[in-house]
């Protein structure tokens, strides 16, 4: 059969099957008054917890993906720089992704501090430290280090 209209392209095999962190919902035990042990809910985070899972999940998200919900722009754009080598280009352009997307995140007035230097000990990986300024009087925020694996 012929199949030359599919073009061709960079062939990609799978190394591993861990391409980014999985999260599973949390739980929260509660008593129920006349119940024997406790019952188990989803578990929820809340304020200043809350908005730093979500500067995570937000970075962890590739921008576009949430197009059909009609959140074209949420995410990050740090998906595009798998695969690069861990140069200051590339630092900076990590920098530069998480300032962009954390810009359109309403709850941060400020985003202080974005450090992002070579992981010790891995020449494929960043380490990321965030120190944030939420809206309101609320105290700065410091995310990390975390790191993202650039190589794979």
């Amino acid at each position: 059969m012929e199949d030359r209209h599919l073009l061709t392209d960079i062939g990609l095999a799978l190394r591993r099957a861990e391409l980014r962190p999985v999260y599973t919902a949390g739980t929260d035990l509660r008593r129920v008054p006349g119940r024997r042990g406790q019952l188990a809910d989803v578990g929820v985070a809340s304020g200043i917890g809350n908005l730093e899972q979500a500067v995570i999940v937000r970075l962890l998200t590739p921008r576009g993906e949430l197009s059909e919900l009609a959140h074209p722009e949420y995410g990050s754009r740090l998906h595009e720089l798998v695969g690069r080598q861990n140069t200051a280009t590339t630092r900076n352009l990590v920098r530069l992704f998480i300032l962009e997307s954390l810009q359109a995140e309403p709850r941060i007035e400020e985003v202080m501090e974005a450090a992002v230097e070579p992981a010790r000990g891995r020449r494929d990986t960043v380490a990321v430290l965030l120190r944030i300024k939420p809206v309101g009087a609320l105290p700065v925020l410091t995310i990390g280090p975390f790191t993202l694996e650039l190589e794979r």
